[in-house]
């Protein structure tokens, strides 16, 4: 636990680290690389970097040349996923593992053993997409240090920096907000909790929403016995379900808006959201109602109504704006896209760069009180740092494979909305739901619908793809980033969280049938 008067310190810590990397991207800026980078990404000239190989990149119509890696090579993603789902619960493990530094270790090394393929066996053209796309070949050589250089930069310098960057500034922020109070932990409390945070999850990001909303919901139930659920189906409603409705609410959606699905587009799935949602709220209500909230003892639920406060906001004058400027960064400052009224694209990671200047204007300025009183510390954000940068560059066998497979899987069973939907979800339960939607958004796309309002994608396949990306990011911890931050944070107060297949029992037994009826109603029957 970090006390209040560590806080400060190790702020101070964060804030003169965001300022090394601020002034490190500006002499970069200075010498020009973000600059050339972006040109890159927008089909200009390759940087000097890469121009070293430049007798082995091809043009995209050279796509076809492209080979997948085998089968296999998705073994090092399984045994991620196996070291996250199974030393928590190994008793020789189990403490050993609550070391962040442990976690990396595991995690690189088994990126590292991804990449070993890449450097020694693989033989086929691959495709770079960072920071522009290419087609690299093998060389004669024994080690191929140009297929590692696109490995990572597809994995990190594409994916993995944009994602953490967004995830740390959203719970710097967020973290820097205080609601105060303690009201009494009834049924009815919980779910507008997480109503407001499912609402919230569209506005400012799920990430957003649910480290604003978590430890509130955790001191409002602080005397009681029985949480786990209760931050269970939080994770469900304000990280996940309830992020659908605007394209800053979850990660596949704004890249979909990157695609060119208006910005307004995703509103349409109002009645989903609200069949998903509504029906997660009326069964947690009725679970807490008639069977976790009876179980508690005389004694934690008389401490829990004598002890009500109020509740009070404290940090929100300058926080809040700065998690409204972390939107509006997120929205506009796309290299790929021109701001709009203008021909400029913001040149490559100035977006990062902006969104750590704010995350350094909130430990700067605003009160300390607040970040000391929620107890602040990196301590979750670490933890999914340490997690996901092995998994990003794990799953790019996963992704290549998928995505070359893809248009003959929908060929092969025939894909309507229907299979859309549960192929995008089931992947994106265990890949990152990102590049998973857009693997099918280029897949189901229809020349002769592009420049409509749904991106060229067929509008009941799109809404079948949005779906499944954002809603079943729910059934496992490392769906998506938030999942694992609450998770942490829940722990870091006490609560006893379920372990990886303890919580997929509860989606698997809860959230699948809800998904499962809303297909039958909205999408096979539209």
């Amino acid at each position: 636990m970090t006390t209040s008067e560590e806080a400060p310190a190790t702020g101070n810590k964060a804030l003169w680290a965001i300022i090394a990397v601020i002034f490190l991207y500006a002499l970069s800026f200075v010498a020009g690389y973000p600059q050339r980078w972006t040109a890159a990404a927008l089909g200009g000239h390759a940087p000097a970097a890469e121009a070293d190989h430049a007798d082995e990149a091809h043009a995209d119509d050279d796509h076809a040349a492209v080979a997948p890696p085998p089968l296999w090579t998705v073994i090092p993603f399984v045994f991620l996923l196996g070291a996250i789902a199974v030393f928590p619960l190994m008793h020789a493990t189990e403490h050993w593992w609550e070391n962040n530094l442990n976690r990396f270790i595991v995690a690189v090394g088994l990126g590292a053993v991804a990449l070993a393929y890449y450097a020694f066996l693989h033989s086929a053209p691959i495709e770079a997409h960072w920071p522009g796309h290419s087609v690299l070949e093998a060389h004669e050589g024994f080690f191929q240090t140009h297929f590692i250089q696109a490995v990572l930069g597809n994995a990190l310098l594409q994916e993995y920096v944009p994602f953490i960057v967004l995830l740390f500034s959203l719970y710097t922020i967020a973290g820097g907000i205080r609601i105060t109070g303690d009201l009494e932990a009834t049924p009815t409390i919980n779910a507008i909790y997480m109503f407001v945070g499912g609402v919230l999850a569209s506005l400012i990001g799920t990430t957003g929403a649910a480290m604003l909303l978590v430890r509130p919901l955790l001191e409002t139930n602080r005397e009681r016995k029985h949480v786990a659920h209760t931050v269970v189906f939080f994770i469900f409603i304000v990280c996940n379900c309830g992020g659908c409705l605007l394209p800053i609410g979850d990660p596949p959606l704004f890249l979909g808006y990157l695609q060119g699905v208006d910005f307004l587009w995703t509103l349409r799935l109002w009645p989903e959201w609200l069949f998903v949602n509504g029906s997660l709220l009326a069964i947690y209500w009725l679970m807490d109602q008639f069977y976790h909230h009876p179980r508690e003892t005389v004694r934690d639920i008389q401490r829990d109504v004598t002890q009500v406060r109020r509740l009070k906001i404290s940090g929100l004058g300058v926080n809040g704006l700065l998690l409204l400027g972390i939107v509006l960064a997120v929205a506009l400052l796309d290299p790929s896209k021109a701001i709009p009224g203008t021909s400029w694209h913001p040149w490559m990671y100035f977006r990062e760069a902006i969104q750590l200047g704010l995350v350094a204007m909130s430990l700067a300025l605003g009160p300390r009180q607040p970040r000391q009183a929620n107890r602040f510390n990196y301590d979750a954000i670490i933890e999914v740092a340490a997690l996901f940068v092995g998994i990003f560059i794990c799953m790019q066998p996963a992704l290549q494979i998928l995505k070359a497979n893809g248009a003959y899987l929908v060929e092969r069973f025939d894909m309507g909305p229907g299979k859309f939907f549960w192929a995008t979800g089931t992947l994106s339960s265990f890949l990152d739901n990102a590049p998973t939607y857009l693997v099918f958004f280029q897949t189901a796309q229809d020349p002769e619908l592009i420049g409509g309002p749904t991106g060229g994608v067929p509008e009941a396949l799109l809404v079948a793809i949005s779906l499944g990306a954002v809603l079943m990011g729910a059934m496992t911890y490392i769906g998506n980033g938030p999942n694992f931050m609450v998770k942490a944070i829940a722990e870091k107060a006490g609560v006893k969280m379920p372990s990886f297949f303890g919580y997929m029992g509860y989606s698997l037994l809860i959230l699948l049938p809800i998904l499962a009826l809303m297909d039958w109603i909205f999408i096979l029957r539209p």
